[in-house]
């Protein structure tokens, strides 16, 4: 198979459930395979400089085994988007593979990954005067002018989808553009080069991987770690909502106590798993065309024998 029609493992699953260790294990693969790999976080906190424990960043060895991307790349104060991680994803995946390295895309922040897979779009913003306008038209006066304005939605859309009817037609009124037209650019974005891989744990399983995480980060300075940065004032509204510093700043300001803020830790943490494998479900979905998941007991992480041909993702220099 030639190099380019070779596709890139992007590594999903809940937190906790050992999408580094998989990332790690299938580089180690591919390079004793006589091949290259390098690893890009899909981590919407761990490009944050500083937020080291409670992002479960790689270790320094981790990072000297296999070059890592996308991590400690902003300052924690600063604001940061799927957009903009796309911005820097998408040219340096295209980077590697034109160098005949295997990238290798792990993280737990789904939008992201989403968003790689399937290209964002996300529109001009609503506009209630017009909303509102529009909203007060029967159906089928609606379903008239998107049909005259934009045949593409209108023979995609329901007859009787009077929600997704509305927002085609607000965009229309609003740009001039029909919403066909930009959902066809954003059609352009998606990675068909891209091979999902998906970590798949029993809920009590990864309840007990959460606990001892969490326990494992506070016994590794995490309290210390998220005092120092909240006592600099080194962390913006966006840094402030990561699991872990969120609950422990809560507690540096008075507003708990600190086993309150730790056991709140593991709670938010398994709220957070629970709604990743809700993710995970329709990302396992795949468009029509693209290749099926593979999906992995999560155990699977925690061995060196992966059961999957790391052939398919071997660049051959």
């Amino acid at each position: 198979m030639d190099a380019d029609a070779r596709p890139f493992p992007v590594i999903a699953g809940p937190t906790a459930g050992g999408k580094s260790a998989l990332a790690q294990a299938l580089a180690g693969a591919i390079a004793r395979a006589g091949g290259a790999a390098e690893i890009l976080s899909a981590d919407a906190f761990q490009v944050y400089r500083g937020l080291d424990i409670g992002t479960a960043k790689p270790s320094a060895a981790e990072r000297a085994a296999t070059p890592h991307h996308l991590i400690d790349i902003r300052d924690p104060r600063e604001a940061f988007s799927v957009d903009q991680w796309l911005r820097l994803a998408n040219p340096l995946i295209d980077e590697l593979r034109g160098r005949g390295v295997t990238p290798i895309v792990v993280g737990g922040t789904h939008f992201y990954i989403k968003a790689l897979l399937e290209g964002l779009f996300e529109g001009p913003p609503a506009d209630p005067a017009v909303r509102a306008e529009l909203a007060a038209l029967p159906l089928d006066t609606l379903r008239a002018e998107l049909e005259r304005a934009d045949p593409a939605a209108a023979a995609r859309l329901h007859p009787n989808d009077r929600r997704r009817t509305v927002r085609a037609l607000e965009v229309y009124r609003r740009t001039g553009e029909p919403i066909s037209a930009m959902q066809q650019q954003w059609d352009a974005q998606r990675r068909p080069d891209a091979r999902l891989i998906i970590l798949d744990w029993p809920a009590q399983a990864i309840n007990r991987r959460i606990n001892a995480r969490v326990r494992a980060m506070i016994d590794a300075g995490l309290i210390d770690e998220a005092r120092a940065l909240h006592d600099a004032g080194a962390l913006g509204p966006q840094a402030r909502q990561a699991i872990g510093y969120k609950q422990l700043i809560e507690h540096f300001e008075g507003r708990s106590s600190l086993d309150d803020a730790i056991e709140r830790i593991k709670i938010d943490t398994r709220r957070f798993a629970k709604n990743q494998r809700t993710w995970l479900r329709r990302l396992s979905v795949a468009p029509a065309g693209a290749p099926a998941a593979i999906t992995l007991p999560g155990a699977e992480a925690d061995t060196t024998g992966l059961t999957f041909d790391v052939g398919m993702f071997f660049y051959p220099a």
